[in-house]
């Protein structure tokens, strides 16, 4: 058994934060390895060393393998946490943690590589006779060959980066005269975001839903199936709300879900957190990928199953056995998940820069916050504008969704836009509510997002009255604020 005083966190934000909280419980100490502008972010208040990797470009900075190896030895770490993004798909980043003897808190190098690699992940799956979604996973990656597979499948069809996640590099190609821009787009972003421009191409299915089971591989190589989460509701294929389990699942389909998911991680022998994720249509479960990684949405698993799975990644990284009990792994109630991004949610959710004023997060029982960012932090233009998730938990789904849009109403943030309306127009949707959306839903009702509603004079007036006593109270501290009040946030 190994046995560490010091990680290294090869991330940021709300991802950062999260790590540093699992290893202060454990008693870790933490070496936050970041770029130059998160020199003044709450994770680097927060960690117990910092070491400067870069310049604010990923790719000189989060992206470069070298550059985070010597961060982690400088900072005396025994081990690596990637968290989730950047670098913590990337079989060469573990690799390297293994030969400048640092443990990697994930699957090993091999894992990665066989799941990692979208298109391989697919032909194991299909070896094992189960669903894949049609199309051409080759490896002539021709502009134009990729054109002729477009036309035999038929639009619409989705264009994937092969070693993709969270919605980059991907592509939805509904006719032959955005094909080729869309290819290319695909394989810029690609290669921007994981170092590789290699696609693939599959038939885009418009009326599925995308669910998801979260997998854990314990120290001992036992296969622990931790329930599903429902990640249908998505934009551009980022997802923005995510629960668990799935309402949308009949116990019997439930089963049969956890089943394929138990059998392909059982085939790569997978070892700690992993997500194996399917679309649901007409009946049958496509399997689209498995992610070698912790989720963004891993907080609503732990909330109905009543675990730590960060803590469960480092203590099964230094060999330590879980002891999870059948009880522990039953869930109970329903989890609701929001993505809190600083954007307009009345300009089609343009990014939203500047610095945070005021933020007040209703505390209470379950209810969750895991924010990246604190009052007098800066939103930068550099990286992904999620400044944190809220997360709720209650007896049932009906009860969960009327939290969440409480919690959202209550919480408060100044100094930049975000989406919280556009996160309760969608609590609040009809087709959310019956649980009838598919990933089809943001197109189809909140195609350009919401539309901007008008103040009365009484309103307008009442806003520049508080406005004014509002900048008045943080004169002292020479904090210029832009005017919040114009963001109908309470809307």
């Amino acid at each position: 058994m190994k046995e560490f005083q010091r990680i290294a966190i090869a991330n940021r934000g709300e991802v950062a934060v999260r790590i540093i909280r699992a290893c202060q419980e454990l008693g870790i100490q933490t070496v936050l390895l970041h770029s130059e502008p998160d020199s003044q972010s709450l994770a680097h208040r927060l960690s117990d060393h910092q070491v400067c990797i870069g310049s604010a470009p990923p790719n000189e900075s989060y992206l470069n393998i070298q550059n985070n190896i010597r961060g982690a030895q400088a900072g005396g770490a025994q081990a690596v946490h990637p968290g989730f993004g950047f670098l913590s798909e990337n079989a060469e980043f573990a690799l390297a943690c293994r030969e400048a003897n640092l443990t990697f808190i994930g699957p090993d190098a091999g894992a990665i590589k066989l799941f990692g690699d979208k298109i391989e992940a697919k032909k194991i799956a299909e070896e094992m006779k189960i669903k894949t979604v049609p199309g051409y996973k080759g490896d002539n990656q021709d502009i134009n060959f990729l054109i002729e597979q477009c036309e035999k499948m038929g639009y619409p069809v989705l264009v994937k980066a092969t070693a993709g996640g969270g919605g980059r590099g991907l592509k939805v190609i509904q006719s032959k005269a955005d094909v080729r821009e869309k290819i290319e787009s695909a394989k810029r972003e690609a290669n921007s975001s994981f170092g590789s421009d290699k696609v693939f191409l599959e038939k885009y299915l418009d009326r599925a839903k995308h669910i998801e089971v979260q997998v854990f591989g314990d120290a001992l190589g036992k296969i622990h199936i931790l329930c599903e989460r429902e990640c249908t509701v998505q934009r551009r294929h980022q997802k923005i709300i995510e629960e668990a389990p799935s309402a949308s699942l009949t116990e019997k389909e439930r089963q049969i879900l956890c089943e394929l998911a138990r059998k392909i991680a059982e085939k790569g022998a997978y070892k700690n957190a992993g997500t194996i994720e399917f679309l649901f249509q007409d009946g049958d479960f496509y399997f689209i990928e498995m992610n070698t990684r912790l989720q963004v949405e891993h907080a609503v698993t732990e909330l109905i199953l009543n675990l730590d799975l960060v803590k469960a990644q480092i203590l099964t990284a230094q060999g330590m056995p879980l002891n999870w009990s059948r009880t522990e792994l039953s869930a109970r109630g329903h989890a609701i998940e929001c993505r809190i991004y600083a954007e307009d949610s009345y300009s089609q959710g343009m990014p939203s820069t500047g610095r945070l004023g005021d933020m007040e997060l209703p505390n209470g029982p379950g209810r969750r916050f895991e924010f990246g960012f604190e009052t007098g932090d800066t939103i930068t233009h550099y990286y992904d504008p999620m400044i944190g998730k809220i997360i709720v938990w209650d007896e049932n789904r009906p009860q969960c969704i009327k939290k969440a849009i409480e919690v959202l109403s209550q919480t408060v943030i100044f100094g930049v836009k975000t989406n919280i309306p556009f996160l309760k127009a969608i609590l609040a949707h009809p087709d959310f509510v019956s649980t009838t959306m598919t990933t089809q839903f943001i197109g189809k009702y909140f195609p350009n997002g919401l539309e901007q509603k008008s103040l009365t004079n009484d309103q307008r007036k009442f806003a520049a009255f508080a406005y004014d006593h509002c900048t008045l109270a943080h004169s002292n501290d020479q904090i210029v604020l832009p005017n919040p009040w114009r963001q109908d946030w309470r809307v």
